[in-house]
């Protein structure tokens, strides 16, 4: 990739008190839901043993955040975008509770966490678009493709720490990790409550279908935008393993919780180094290509999983698959970001949440649905193979994309 150092003596991201208070509250807030996300999978896969199943929690995820796109993005664009992530953070605080008592008092089957993955979707669909249209109030707009990647380091450090952290508290029972989610839930609620930016109130005060698309047509009249959001939907809901990875743990690789944990959390760990690298170097030239080919090296990593019955192998595969994924969103965020005006991001915003939430959500419902045909790994290979073609056939259908060079460009 074509990288470039900062300017000289640029200023530090630690300078920006409001940015780092969000950051840490990324960092608790995205901790836990990875540890939940664990908790909920084997607790599922224990309870049934069916893939289908696994891949329904992802489904119940995404349903929501389709159903509400138009709405969340109208409220972020409206209201206190910190505010609106709080109240978010406050729910998956409660959320967490009742699976700790449901888990406790034994009374949380397969009912309780479909409903509960109903609820989780309903309160992202709103958290998401919240949280992505924030973050560039925070600082100054050359400062953000650093920014974001900075603060996409410490997701993934939390997203490294809480699958495995997750997979070995489980051990304890599934209460413990629900109990401990609910905590950093409340911490990451507290912190973002926080965060303060000049906010303009009512900036739209009349809720019409015409304002409730303008983010659909913002993003259908720019190539380089919608090919970039688009990207990532095909790309990782074919590609993507992570639904499955319960059952690669306990049938292919013949680990137990803890190893689970440590590959759910292996993306994550080449995402990390990937983040820092790009903190202190970010992507200054040719982003349209480094994008297409980082989506292309997370699709032919997927192919390597997929093949291989050994832990170590599939742990290095899933850290190339973390780093390939890593450089594509901070390539793709940046785009959308700083491609949009402040007051159409909240909307834009909601409208790449559902993208990213059919790529993440439905993708793991894809994943279990065709493991359930042709097996675990015949699943994984056919997301390889297809992530592939997506990056040569975005190659040819987004050329405004393929040619992007800088990622600042006009709004």
């Amino acid at each position: 990739m074509t990288v470039a150092a900062s300017p000289a003596g640029p200023q530090p991201l630690s300078g920006f008190a409001a940015f780092m208070r969000f950051w840490f509250a990324r960092l608790a807030g995205t901790g836990a839901n990875q540890m939940l996300m664990v908790a909920v999978g084997w607790q599922m896969y224990d309870l049934t043993g069916s893939a289908w199943d696994l891949g329904l929690v992802g489904l119940l995820q995404f349903l929501p955040a389709l159903l509400l796109v138009l709405v969340a993005g109208h409220v972020v664009d409206r209201y206190h975008r910190a505010r609106i992530a709080a109240l978010c953070l406050l729910a998956q605080t409660l959320i967490a509770l009742v699976l700790a008592l449901g888990a406790r008092q034994g009374w949380a089957g397969r009912d309780l966490l479909l409903v509960m993955s109903v609820a989780l979707g309903t309160v992202k669909a709103f958290q998401m678009p919240a949280q992505q249209a924030l973050a560039p109030l925070l600082v100054p707009p050359e400062v953000l493709p650093r920014a974001l990647a900075f603060s996409a380091m410490g997701s993934q450090a939390a997203i490294v720490l809480g699958p495995a952290l997750g997979g070995f508290i489980y051990v304890a029972g599934a209460q413990v990790v629900y109990a401990v989610c609910a905590g950093l839930f409340a911490l990451a609620g507290a912190l973002v409550a926080g965060v303060r930016y000049e906010h303009a109130a009512g900036a739209i005060r009349n809720l019409s279908l015409n304002t409730l698309l303008a983010g659909v047509r913002f993003v259908r009249h720019r190539p380089v935008v919608l090919g970039a959001i688009s990207l990532d939907l095909f790309a990782v809901l074919l590609g993507g393993a992570t639904a499955l990875l319960p059952i690669f743990a306990k049938d292919v690789l013949h680990t137990g919780p803890w190893g689970l944990g440590l590959l759910r959390a292996a993306p994550a760990a080449g995402a990390f180094m990937l983040s820092v690298v790009l903190t202190r170097w970010p992507i200054t030239r040719r982003a349209g290509r480094v994008l297409l080919g980082a989506v292309a090296l997370y699709g032919a990593a997927t192919l390597v999983f997929g093949v291989s019955t050994s832990f170590g192998l599939s742990l290095a595969a899933l850290v190339v698959a973390g780093a390939a994924d890593m450089v594509s969103v901070v390539i793709r965020q940046s785009l959308v970001q700083l491609d949009t005006p402040d007051a159409m991001r909240g909307r834009v915003s909601a409208v790449n949440s559902v993208f990213i939430g059919a790529s993440n959500q439905l993708g793991e419902f894809e994943s279990g649905a065709t493991a359930a045909l042709l097996g675990p790994v015949g699943s994984v290979l056919l997301g390889g193979v297809g992530t592939l073609v997506v990056a040569g056939l975005w190659f040819k259908l987004f050329p405004a994309l393929a040619r992007r060079d800088a990622l600042a460009g006009p709004r």
